[in-house]
């Protein structure tokens, strides 16, 4: 028999939970999205979530509420009368009405090992602190911020070359596949949930732009981490002279390397830079308004000599 659920998520990252989920047999009623937001190259067009689109894709009855301050609100969420709501990156915290509005609560899908890295940020957060492993949590949600108890978990290593892209994409398959055992044995009645540690606790606060700048003068290692942590968005970034005027530079892939010099000196043609202790190679770079480019092709277009310092 399968359950009734109500899914909330809005971005790429939860769109695999909510086909997986409605792929296993259970009855989607409802799906909860974060509002169209502007988008388009000038702002001007209402942009639907990801999950939203997804939505519509499998027939799904789609609902986006700024929040649910209102009692109607509230009292729609109810009235749909679902087993569980299942939460994946929603992008608001949830009141208590509405984490006691279904038969069994409220279950979130977290990409950390709690209670490491709780909170906005956490794929982002574990790369840029060189962590070696992470993982998904299936987590019985409470009023706090990923504070309850544990359903279920599951761990990967990160590689040590592994970005924020790459890691957010295996992160949404494990997620959904976790998500749809936990689903099962909530509906089997044997899901057991386990309290989070009291220590270890850290939050992963919302990626600030005035942080994504590189600076060279940090160990080698620190550069790598920060720079694939922000890969692909939203980017760590240098300023290079291009026509005696400075340009933006994305750095989306790089790797550790041999060599040393002052920080931010380029130590070779394969942009090789020097950092504070160490070197790193940038092996993929975007340039303001350009494309992508390995590193090979980006200086073909845009020469970078060695003793050039990178700020």
């Amino acid at each position: 028999m399968a359950l009734r659920i109500i899914f909330m998520g809005t971005p790429e990252f939860s769109v695999a939970t909510l086909e997986a989920l409605a792929a296993a047999g259970h009855q989607i009623v409802a799906v909860y999205t974060q509002p169209p937001r502007p988008g388009g190259r000038r702002g001007l067009d209402l942009q639907k979530s990801s999950v939203h689109l997804a939505a519509e894709r499998l027939g799904l009855p789609v609902l986006h509420p700024l929040n649910f301050r209102e009692t109607e609100e509230r009292e729609r969420f109810r009235a749909f009368d679902a087993d569980v709501a299942v939460v994946v990156a929603y992008g608001l915290l949830l009141p208590e009405a509405i984490l006691t509005g279904t038969r069994l609560g409220a279950y979130n899908g977290h990409a950390s090992l709690l209670p490491r890295w709780r909170g906005a940020a956490p794929i982002q957060r574990a790369i840029m602190a060189g962590d070696a492993k992470t993982g998904m949590m299936v987590m019985k949600m409470d009023k706090g911020l990923d504070t309850g108890p544990v359903a279920l978990t599951r761990t990967i290593a990160i590689g040590p070359d592994m970005t924020a892209g790459e890691l957010h994409d295996r992160l949404s398959v494990i997620g959904a596949e976790a998500m749809v055992e936990a689903m099962a044995a909530l509906e089997a009645g044997t899901l057991q949930t386990v309290p989070q540690p009291e220590e270890g606790v850290l939050y992963a606060a919302k990626i600030d732009k005035a942080e994504t700048r590189i600076d060279f003068s940090r160990d080698a290692a620190q550069v790598h981490d920060h720079i694939r942590g922000l890969s692909p968005f939203p980017g760590a970034w240098f300023e290079l002279e291009v026509n005696g005027k400075p340009e933006r530079v994305k750095v989306l892939g790089s790797t550790l390397a041999e060599g040393g010099g002052a920080a931010g000196a380029v130590l070779d043609h394969a942009l090789t830079i020097a950092c504070g202790q160490g070197a790193v190679r940038l092996t993929r770079l975007q340039k303001a308004g350009g494309k992508p480019l390995d590193a090979a092709d980006f200086l073909r277009g845009t020469p970078v000599s060695p003793g050039t310092v990178l700020r």
